[in-house]
């Protein structure tokens, strides 16, 4: 027999829960080729026996494995590695003017970032945004307390100025046990960047990524402010179709054949704009297309948090990829967008480039938020609103269902998303996504005008507000309110 307890490491002593062990050291043995599609697992009980553990422990890995399509059980016979997955090979400044001085336009060259600059003319009964929390469910004043008791403290003051650059340590430290426990990733504080957020995550990463000479391959659609901090850059950007299973990997090994690319930038967990989710064969091949053809996966994770039919599938970057991953993610989803921190994960040659770049344009981060972030995480806050929160988004996810299949189908067409917090939906060709905002009552965040489609942002609208956005929706498609 095939000797498991030998790839099945436990660490009694670890925070990791012991199924979620087993579970992650499967995943790592079929990401590196030692257990081929349709190998044969052992039966729970024998493993169990194997690895000194109680059976249902292996129940519960068998489970987490087979929703995250890493396994096929056939109930009553046997687990195989699922047979969908690809082979790999074992690793081894005119005229002066009346009034005020700022009446002024700039009048000497300068460059142009966007030469359509939207101006905001009110305020509009409803606002649908892409996917923010509800920041009337986040611990904020919690937060605010403990910011507050810092800044009241002579050993807290002195903490707060150092190191922000990077991120203070002790953020970074207690960022290096919550990405362990949530994520599978095996890093130490060095290999973490704390930003203004996710953007200025990608930003950094694509200034020193790219050039006038790079090719960075990115989803149709995508994110759009993420296509316009890589084409600042000079680079080329290359639009590669996204369709149910995410972004289509075949697609991008093409393109490797043909060209040098030195980038991909994808969004596995419920792409933006559309929610998709990569698959899991797809995620195996852009790693394995990563190694073989040298580039950079920049995985923007975020909003990992939020799942609510089983656990997500991990990152891109707990697999066995070299280095070659930079992974971004952000704690304005779960707390407020306004709260504009982000994180970076990567190599440590890497994050201290980006540290020096960082330094050139913002000296550092809040350090008392921070460190008041660091706690908040440490005494299990966090994790408590997040489970408070996804129970609360994934009710509202179901009752904005229940109202666009009652109030609107015929006009759209959409599917539910496994997680996250906002919907694609797609407008009838009858009715242009363009015109739902004529009337001046309401915004919607994302649209896209070449698919008909917009974003319904659902997580930070209560039940009454989802029914008054649906309403709207509706009095502009020309259906009657029920």
């Amino acid at each position: 027999m095939f000797p498991f307890e030998h790839i099945i490491i436990l660490d009694k002593k670890s925070k990791v829960s012991v199924y979620k062990q087993v579970a992650f050291a499967i995943i790592d043995a079929i990401r590196n080729g030692v257990l081929k599609p349709g190998t044969h697992l052992p039966s729970s009980r024998e493993l169990a026996a194997l690895l000194h553990v109680h059976r249902k422990t292996v129940i519960a890995a068998y489970d987490e494995l087979e929703a995250q399509e890493w396994i096929t059980v056939y109930p009553r016979r046997y687990v195989t590695v699922a047979e969908n997955l690809p082979l790999l090979q074992p690793k081894k400044w005119n005229e002066n003017k009346t009034g005020f001085s700022y009446d002024n336009e700039l009048n000497v060259p300068y460059r142009i970032i966007d030469p359509h600059v939207p101006s905001e003319n009110g305020i509009p009964e409803v606002i649908i945004d892409d996917g923010h929390p509800d920041v009337r469910l986040s611990p904020i004043s919690d937060l605010l307390k403990t910011y507050r008791l810092l800044t009241s403290r002579t050993y807290a003051i002195k903490n707060a100025h150092i190191g922000t650059a990077q991120g203070t340590l002790k953020l970074r430290e207690e960022l290096v046990h919550y990405l362990s426990v949530t994520r599978g990733l095996n890093i130490s504080a060095d290999n973490i960047l704390i930003t203004h957020g996710a953007q200025m995550s990608i930003y950094l990463a694509a200034q020193l990524l790219l050039n006038s000479q790079s090719a960075i391959i990115v989803g149709k659609p995508n994110y759009g402010v993420a296509n316009k901090t890589f084409a600042e850059t000079g680079a080329t950007l290359i639009e590669v179709p996204v369709d149910k299973e995410g972004i289509d990997t075949d697609k991008i090994e093409q393109l490797c054949k043909k060209e040098k690319i030195s980038a991909v930038y994808v969004i596995p967990h419920h792409h933006y704009p559309t929610t998709v989710t990569l698959s899991v064969e797809r995620r195996m091949k852009l790693l394995e297309l990563s190694a073989r053809f040298s580039f950079v996966i920049i995985e923007d994770d975020y909003d990992y948090d939020y799942h609510y039919a089983s656990s997500p599938y991990l990152p891109l970057a707990s697999a066995h990829h070299q280095g070659n991953v930079i992974y971004i993610g952000s704690f304005s989803k779960i707390l407020d967008p306004s709260l504009r921190i982000g994180f970076m994960v990567a190599p440590k040659n890497f994050v201290a480039q980006c540290t020096a770049l960082r330094k050139i344009i913002d000296v550092g981060g809040d350090g008392y938020m921070q460190n008041a972030l660091a706690m908040l995480i440490k005494e299990g806050e966090l994790k408590r609103h997040l489970n408070k929160a996804k129970k609360m988004y994934h009710q509202r996810r179901d009752f904005l269902d229940e109202l666009l299949r009652n109030r609107l189908s015929g006009h759209v067409t959409y599917s539910l998303p496994s997680g996250g917090m906002a919907v694609w939906i797609m407008l009838q060709k009858d009715f242009s996504v363009d015109d739902l905002q004529q009337s001046g009552k309401l915004k919607i965040i994302r649209t896209d005008s070449e698919l008909n489609a917009f974003r319904f942002g659902f997580a930070s609208m209560d039940e009454r507000e989802l029914e008054a956005a649906v309403n709207l929706l509706a009095s502009r498609l020309g259906k009657r309110d029920l």
